[in-house]
């Protein structure tokens, strides 16, 4: 029986499939084969989009990139595998030897065995066109394409680092990561002028709200984050009014500065960074600290004006005086929809502040970014909301 038994399993491993000739080609990112040490014609294959095609009478180069790296892959083959399908922005598959490079533009090559198209790109009709240096005006027009462009490709990596250094910065720090509300009940910084939540129209109940109370978007976690435990402002409006400069609109004191006011102001300091402090009560939400400073009646609020940006960062202490945050809200007749604000004033408060961080207006200002609208994968503005 044991004989049998090991018969059977010769016959089964002889009548498995053949071996290959050659290993298996290992599957590569552009980045790792790029970053290869030993390129010694190992057999691997790579995925990617064509950014550039160049055939010549018995040699075909193309430069393959695959969104792992700004750099591309330069793919070596014989003019034999040329084919009209192997066009700018069309995706592809080449199998080949990774080996070293003889040209000082790069480290190594592949040399391709086979090039398979997987997907067409009619290069006329592409909106992207080879060798164009097309303005982000015209990118903006194109959002599902324009990362695929060098510019685009550069600032979504350094957002994704910036992303990871400011989490890895706090992680460190001993802070916890929550996740706050995108739709609230708290208008706590204007959001329902702009965004309000309704129901669409064939859903639309008269007089009810989907969610019982009115709702918005949020634009700002701070408030919800309470649930786990320079110069003046005076100052900079007098500097503002003494400007030769001419405004469009006219600080006074009161008003909110403006970004060619805070611009102005980075300048006129020496084009550093720039923190202000203690705006008006009226400027800023209820739960801002009063400082209780007589007639002017300022909060101790701070934001901080970076050069070509403006604000960056806005933030201040909180209220934590049961008495005055109640006195507050019972003039503006909010005491019931920020009753929950309320009891935690009245179970543990604790003297505390916090502020805000506009990540793509950091972006700006370590990349020098004109537009916010380059900054962002998908920006979002009046009349616009491709995709």
């Amino acid at each position: 029986m044991l004989g049998v038994r090991c018969l059977l399993r010769s016959v089964r491993f002889c009548s498995s499939a053949p071996f290959p000739k050659h290993k298996p080609s290992a599957k590569l990112s552009v980045r790792d084969a790029l970053g290869a040490q030993n390129a010694s014609g190992e057999r691997i294959k790579i995925q990617g989009w064509i950014r550039s095609v160049r055939s010549q009478k018995e040699v075909l180069f193309l430069h393959v990139n695959d969104g792992s790296s700004l750099e591309s892959l330069q793919v070596v083959a014989d003019s034999g595998l040329d084919s009209r399908e192997l066009t700018f922005g069309s995706s592809v598959e080449v199998q080949g030897q990774l080996i070293k490079s003889p040209s000082k533009r790069q480290n190594v090559e592949l040399k391709a065995e086979k090039i398979k198209v997987i997907g067409n790109c009619d290069a006329k009709d592409f909106p992207i066109k080879y060798k164009e240096r097309h303005p982000l005006e015209y990118l903006r027009q194109y959002p599902h394409f324009r990362c695929r462009t060098n510019v685009l490709g550069s600032i979504l990596r350094i957002r994704s680092e910036a992303t990871a250094a400011i989490h890895s910065f706090f992680k460190d720090s001993g802070f916890v990561h929550i996740h706050t509300p995108i739709i609230t009940s708290n208008d706590s910084e204007g959001a329902g002028e702009l965004f309000q939540l309704e129901p669409s129209g064939k859903l639309k109940v008269p007089e009810e709200n989907f969610f019982n109370v009115p709702a918005f978007l949020t634009v700002s976690g701070q408030l919800h984050l309470e649930v786990m435990s320079g110069i003046s402002y005076t100052e900079a409006v007098e500097i503002l009014k003494q400007a030769s400069q001419n405004f469009t609109f006219t600080p006074e004191w009161g008003a909110d500065l403006r970004t060619e006011h805070e611009k102005y102001l980075v300048k006129h300091c020496g084009n550093i960074p720039v923190f202000v402090i203690n705006y008006p009560l009226a400027l800023k939400p209820f739960y801002m600290r009063d400082n209780e400073d007589g007639p002017q009646h300022t909060v101790a609020a701070v934001d901080l004006l970076v050069p070509g940006v403006g604000e960056l960062f806005g933030g201040g202490l909180r209220e934590e005086r049961y008495h005055f945050l109640e006195e507050r809200l019972a003039r503006s007749g909010l005491t019931e929809v920020y009753q929950w604000y309320l009891d935690l004033r009245r179970f543990g408060s604790v003297p505390h502040g916090g502020f805000g961080m506009g990540f793509e207006r950091y972006l700006q200002c370590i990349l020098g970014v004109d537009n916010i609208k380059d900054v962002i994968p998908f920006p979002r503005f009046p009349h616009s909301c491709l995709l």
